[in-house]
């Protein structure tokens, strides 16, 4: 499992604040900024794009690099309806956004803000720092399945999927020590996400709930 801290309501807002407005890491990035790449990225990582089946479009998108020792796998790719799967694409985008964030010291994490906004966003922002402030951050893989789309007309749509964890586990910022740990109930979540359409065609999330521990998604 991957581990983070809970903070108080109001410590997290601000922290949450502070990572938009001047990217995660705080100061102790400062001095690892390179204007050709994004440090911490390995090449050769394999986990930075959705699936190759994703559609393709002429948006001008961030990119997402992970580190070498991070793998999100997405089951379920395609669906045979162009507005779904571009749904669905962008739901990995943001999942993979996330965890650049929390993965990748860097000054700069462009592709949060690109794929979430308002109550999604925030709550990205607090759990990312939320890393950050424990010190850590993860290596392993997480699987994504039972993917679903329910479009709400043509802007809106909400996406239900379930998370395995038991393959990721927590890793020390600075001494990149990985703690193994075995795998439990609280490994499998449920996610509920709110997706909406901006006017560049993106599917931004604005809103994210989920249960750990969510029965429907042990095996």
């Amino acid at each position: 499992m991957r581990t983070r801290t809970t903070t108080a309501a109001a410590t997290a807002l601000t922290a949450a604040v502070a990572l938009l407005l001047t990217g995660c890491g705080g100061s102790e990035t400062s001095d690892k900024k390179d204007d050709d790449k994004i440090a911490g990225a390995d090449a050769g990582s394999g986990s930075s794009n959705p699936s190759a089946s994703a559609p393709a479009d002429d948006i001008d998108r961030p990119e997402i690099k992970l580190p070498a020792d991070v793998k999100n796998v997405f089951e379920g790719g395609t669906t045979g309806d162009p507005v779904k799967d571009a749904v669905l694409a962008d739901n990995e985008r943001m999942i993979n956004s996330i965890d650049e964030a929390i993965t990748v010291d860097a000054d700069k994490h462009p592709a949060l803000k690109f794929y979430s906004k308002d109550d999604a966003l925030l709550a990205a922002a607090t759990y990312v720092e939320s890393f950050y402030d424990a010190g850590t951050s993860w290596a392993g893989e997480t699987r994504y399945y039972d993917r679903e789309v329910t479009l709400d007309g043509e802007t809106s749509a909400t996406m239900t999927y379930c998370g395995d964890e038991t393959k990721s586990n927590s890793k020390d910022r600075k001494t990149k020590e990985v703690k193994q740990a075995p795998g439990s109930a609280d490994d499998y979540v449920s996610y509920n996400a709110r997706m909406q359409k901006n006017a560049t065609g993106v599917w931004q999330a604005v809103k994210v709930t989920s249960e750990r521990g969510a029965e429907k998604c042990r095996p």
